[in-house]
């Protein structure tokens, strides 16, 4: 028997028995009545609420997959260890839990390996089946959905919850085309960055990717360069002082540390932030997220050099070469060019879901448009995470927007029975 730090919910006991909820739902027999696709933050917390609330739940990946394959390695979290929990409906499984349960040294800023072992133990927690298997196709079956595993198992759930996080969507301008692949990478693509020791390579983008994988490129032992098109590096907590004032600074600050001052604030209330316009949305958006370092990285690359106020104009392989030709008409040769150059989201990328289903999914500029409890134009379908930044506003870029993403879906799910 399980000790109570070892159980997710105590005074629950493990079942493999399907829950039996009322939801007054009508229609056919399905394998689950959630089927959540994505084992990363949002995908295992919308689980652990949906299990917490009766409901037949399955998890479709692997666990920490994409943090733990596609970042770089030695990383370390921006967000503060306050807001890296990973939300579940008894606050039982935070970071610090964790710790307390493995014996993890509680560091900050969080390393990017203490995060996934966390994940991976969130996971095991949970009472939600996990199938490992990708999943390869999502379509519709009458009322309900059909899932096809790469391994051809198919299954049936009333809904489906889209947690799959940011991998499909990595931005890679026009100018980078025609770059052998040998040449070209992005930060969300799992580099080792050991094999860059001695190489000369330059980082593009002002954003935290960029601006930390320069800094681990670096320490490695390659020649980096950072170029990126801002005036200046921008700072995260430029105005740290603002953070000491006691009570006033959790006026002007939220605990999620996500925007400047004021918006920070906006930020932490995403139902709020869903009934404004979408030109408010998207200039809040773009405010809270704009391209900036946390500040440990600033001693970090010190010695790295950085040219600023400058894009490439073109980008072209010459022999064992990357060329690369700036703005202002000066040249650089690399042996390799590393896109900090973020991600753009567009649901069409997402590769399991149908062609027949997609073109059911209303959008705008590739994000879904969502309604309250993150459901999409396509009845029992939801979008949680950076899919539904758009909608909700930019904490739901990050692991702090855990918490609302799935208290809001839950309760919806519950409160809203599909019928047909």
């Amino acid at each position: 028997m399980p000790s109570p730090m070892e159980r997710p919910f105590p005074g629950r006991e493990r079942t493999n028995k399907m829950p039996n909820v009322s939801l007054n739902e009508s229609g056919p027999s399905t394998d689950c009545h959630v089927a959540v696709i994505g084992a990363g933050p949002y995908g295992l917390s919308a689980a652990a609420y949906l299990q917490d609330a009766g409901l037949g739940v399955k998890v479709f990946g692997e666990p920490m997959a994409f943090w733990s394959e596609r970042m770089p390695r030695g990383m370390l979290l921006r967000s503060p260890r306050v807001a890296s929990n990973i939300a579940d409906p008894r606050a039982a499984l935070t970071l610090e839990a964790y710790e307390a349960a493995t014996g993890t040294q509680p560091v900050a800023p969080v390393p990017l390996s203490t995060f996934v072992s966390y994940g991976r133990w969130f996971q095991q927690q949970l009472e939600a089946s996990l199938v490992r298997t990708p999943v390869v196709n999502v379509a519709r079956a009458h009322s309900a959905f059909r899932l096809t595993l790469k391994d051809g198992v198919t299954l049936t759930s009333r809904r489906v919850v889209v947690a799959a996080g940011i991998g499909a969507f990595r931005r890679r301008p026009e100018a980078f085309a025609r770059l052998a692949p040998s040449h070209l990478s992005h930060c969300y693509e799992g580099r080792q960055i050991a094999d860059f020791r001695g190489k000369r390579v330059a980082v593009v983008g002002a954003g935290q990717s960029a601006l930390e994988s320069a800094a681990l490129l670096h320490e490695a032992g390659a020649e980096v360069e950072v170029i990126a098109r801002l005036p200046a590096l921008r700072w995260i907590g430029q105005h740290s002082w603002l953070h000491g004032l006691g009570p006033l600074s959790s006026l002007l600050y939220s605990k999620h540390d996500v925007g400047p001052v004021g918006i920070s604030r906006l930020v932490a209330y995403p139902n709020v932030l869903f009934r404004f316009p979408l030109s408010v949305r998207d200039k809040v958006r773009t405010r809270a997220v704009r391209p900036a370092g946390a500040p440990w990285l600033v001693d970090r690359l010190a010695s790295v050099k950085v040219t600023t106020g400058q894009t490439i104009a073109a980008a072209d392989s010459v022999g064992k070469e990357a060329r690369l030709r700036l703005q202002d008409g000066s040249e650089r040769r690399v042996d390799h060019v590393l896109l900090g150059t973020g991600y753009r989201v567009d649901v069409s990328r997402y590769e399991f879901l149908s062609t027949s289903l997609l073109a059911t999914i209303r959008q705008r500029d590739g994000s879904p448009v969502l309604a309250v409890g993150f459901r999409s134009s396509v009845p029992g379908l939801h979008f949680i995470g950076a899919a539904a930044a758009r909608s909700f506003g930019p904490l739901l870029y990050f692991v702090a927007g855990t918490e609302f993403a799935s208290q809001a879906l839950s309760s919806h799910i519950l409160e809203n029975p599909l019928n047909g």
